[in-house]
């Protein structure tokens, strides 16, 4: 398949509205971390590639962060501009990865939240360089699923049997050769939650390899689905296994 074909910067077009209201949000410890291990303060202007709905940027902006949104799929963008309407210190910017239209060594941190495996690798590198100040980080973070619980384990298998083989592919972008020799350093902590039915549903929904309405497949799914939920629940809800991964490099 051509890279182009992945449609990264479009494919999430449809799935904007679950994505805002059912994706999960990251850890407030992460701010603890970089401040112990990137001397991160309030002061640091921060770059947050791929923002989205600006999930990752509100993280930053509570701490007291001037954050530049960098975002090219206009639904996404306009969803993280209405999301984060009332921060005065959130700058939305339509642009890429490859192509930020920042100025040259004018950030301190570049963040990529659920982002970087979207990323064509060499530009994106080259971009980074040049708009990182000098001692400049970047810090990636993913919320993922832990499987390990009967319900986890038979979830992810769902998503396993029903997602779409080529929708799910994307650049993946290898660590080693986007940083070189440099030291990458990683934490993990623990993000788990407790869904409804109707946000385990959004959760699954806001995903670009499901199945959507239109397909045939679809209503199959959610029927194994609610089976699913109906199985596991207790008193309504299910503990939903997330973990939230950091990787953490002093790239320039």
């Amino acid at each position: 398949m051509d890279l182009s074909e992945l449609n990264p910067k479009g494919r999430f077009s449809n799935r904007v509205e679950n994505y805002v209201k059912y994706r999960p949000n990251y850890p407030n410890d992460i701010i603890k971390f970089l401040n112990t291990n990137a001397s991160f303060t309030k002061e640091l202007i921060v770059a947050d590639i791929g923002s989205g709905t600006g999930i990752s940027s509100k993280l930053f902006l509570d701490n007291g962060n001037q954050v530049y949104g960098i975002e090219p799929n206009a639904d996404m963008r306009r969803a993280g501009e209405k999301f984060l309407n009332n921060y005065t210190n959130f700058t939305s910017i339509d642009a890429s990865s490859e192509n930020t239209n920042l100025e040259s060594e004018s950030v301190d941190i570049i963040v990529c939240g659920q982002s970087f495996h979207w990323f064509e690798p060499e530009p994106t590198k080259k971009e980074f360089f040049r708009i990182l100040k000098p001692d400049g980080f970047v810090v990636i973070i993913n919320n993922r699923r832990k499987s390990g619980s009967e319900f986890m384990n038979e979830y992810v298998e769902l998503i396993r049997k029903y997602s779409d083989s080529e929708v799910s592919k994307t650049f993946n972008t290898n660590f080693s050769d986007f940083f070189g020799s440099k030291t990458i350093y990683k934490e993990v902590f623990n993000n788990s939650k407790t869904f409804n039915l109707e946000i385990l549903q959004g959760d699954l929904l806001s995903y670009s390899y499901i199945p959507s309405e239109e397909k045939k497949i679809f209503s199959t799914m959610i029927s194994v689905f609610e089976l699913l939920f109906k199985k596991h629940n207790k008193n309504g809800n299910v503990i939903f296994d997330y973990e939230t991964v950091l990787y953490l490099c002093k790239m320039k």
